[in-house]
């Protein structure tokens, strides 16, 4: 366990990344400067590297200052839980929560719930990420991620939670002017929407799966338009009537219930898509972290299969 001089330094650290300034990190801990600066000093030499650039008019992290910054607020937050363990409101969560996960997923389900999970834990922070990339689980400090679609071999723990099922569908607009495809031969005078992660990247056409050969997925090439590297502007590109997409169906459903999208050739959709919670390898997980993982469980559950 740190010693009780190197939390401290710790948190006078992590002010002063946050406050980008020595003067104000020490206004604010009701410190001298020259206090804190020799404590950052202290703990860049002890730990052999320099964690601040430090100029005139500013203090900023250097790459390992931001490593050791997500790394360090997760230990004191472990401390910090530790320290509440015996209390009387032993049972309260405390400290921060990092999260990553699709948009669709934070905007249509997670959000909206989210209100109630925080009034249950008042004293939580959440720190909610939703970007297309792969994020970096253990160098960006994350204490899970929702990931939809097939794992790598990354070293990471996965806890499954279930499939999407997928669904192609197009606008009523676009389907009015090229019409409604009725079976694969007809997508020949139709368009994708591209998705791909990276521009550059060949686009893997309709996918499906074959009711005569359910064990193997399909792909079948196909013309597009327009290529898009970000789940809003592949659903953007689809309402705006530029071709079909391909996507989980509770992301669309609300389009789909509404008239404004149609599912086509519902007898060969795409593979359902595997949705798991990731996380690193640690031997402790504290305990805010798997009630989170539990809650996001249950919400998930009525959208999977």
């Amino acid at each position: 366990m740190p010693d009780v001089k190197l939390l401290e330094s710790m948190q006078i650290y992590q002010r002063v990344a946050e406050q980008g300034s020595f003067t104000a990190a020490a206004d604010s801990l009701g410190l001298s400067r020259a206090s804190v600066s020799g404590a950052v000093r202290q703990l860049e030499n002890l730990l052999g590297t320099r964690l601040l650039h430090r100029t005139t008019r500013s203090v900023q992290m250097t790459q390992d200052g931001r490593v050791f910054y997500e790394r360090s607020r997760d230990l004191l937050a472990d401390m910090d839980e530790l320290q509440n363990l015996f209390r009387e409101d032993a049972s309260a969560l405390h400290g921060r929560l990092r999260v990553d996960m699709p948009l669709p997923v934070a905007r249509d389900l997670v959000i909206p719930r989210l209100p109630e999970f925080l009034r249950r834990h008042p004293d939580l922070e959440v720190e909610l990420s939703s970007t297309d990339r792969f994020v970096d689980v253990v160098r960006e400090g994350f204490d899970c991620v929702l990931r939809v679609g097939t794992l790598e071999d990354s070293g990471l723990i996965a806890r499954p939670l279930g499939h999407y099922r997928t669904v192609s569908c197009a606008s009523t607009e676009y389907l009015a002017e090229h019409g409604t495809p009725r079976s694969l031969e007809d997508l020949s005078g139709h368009r994708l929407v591209h998705y791909v992660p990276s521009l550059g990247a060949r686009p893997p056409g309709f996918e499906y799966i074959d009711p005569d050969e359910p064990d193997r997925e399909k792909s079948l090439p196909m013309e597009g338009a327009v290529t898009v590297n970000n789940t809003a502007a592949y659903l953007e590109a689809c309402r705006a009537g530029l071709g079909i997409i391909q996507v989980p169906e509770a992301g669309v459903h609300p389009y789909l219930e509404s008239g404004e999208l149609e599912e086509v050739l519902p007898q060969y959709r795409p593979a359902p898509m595997p949705v798991s919670l990731v996380y690193a390898n640690r031997r402790h997980q504290p305990r805010r972290v798997q009630v989170f993982m539990a809650w996001i469980a249950e919400i998930m559950k009525p959208r999977l299969i």
